[in-house]
């Protein structure tokens, strides 16, 4: 008789271990339509104010395009461009200028201008909340890697303050 009461008593402890175990699910922040859309709009009046033009895109942490918008005398190789600046700052957790004069420097990358997805051209940001890395920001066609990249860190220190 005092088997079964131990045998139970095992069984209960094991339940408790295995429901103590149970992998439960991840809480993310991502970017939504609405901020991708503000960032959108932000980035082009940022262009705008300097008498410029562009094609702006926003991903989300999973390199979806959320929102893209391109100004009508902008060449449409940058609609291209600004989505895939947004994902190889996303992917690389590193603005794209910096991503892409690493690479330049290092040997050992010089093989990421292969991957079709990567643009290592300047105009990609990474959006983060503290340090979480929510989405990206991609700018072609304003006239340079240091001018698409402005545009963009305008747009974002206004709805973003945090990002770093």
């Amino acid at each position: 008789m005092r088997i079964v009461p131990l045998s139970l008593a095992g069984l209960a402890l094991a339940g408790a271990q295995a429901m103590a175990a149970t992998p439960q699910p991840v809480t993310q922040q991502n970017v939504s339509l609405q901020l991708a859309n503000a960032l959108l709009d932000s980035t082009m009046a940022a262009c705008h104010a300097d008498g410029r033009t562009a094609a702006v895109a926003v991903v989300d942490r999973g390199g979806n395009l959320i929102a893209l918008q391109r100004d009508d005398n902008v060449g449409p190789h940058n609609t291209i461009a600004a989505q895939r600046k947004a994902y190889t700052a996303l992917s690389s957790k590193t603005p794209t200028r910096l991503f892409g004069e690493r690479a330049r420097n290092n040997p050992d990358a010089a093989n990421l201008n292969t991957f079709d997805e990567l643009l290592l051209l300047g105009g990609g940001v990474p959006l983060r909340v503290g340090d979480e890395v929510i989405g990206a920001i991609g700018v072609a066609g304003a006239g340079g890697a240091e001018t698409d990249e402005a545009c963009a860190t305008q747009a974002i220190a206004k709805l973003l303050p945090s990002n770093r």
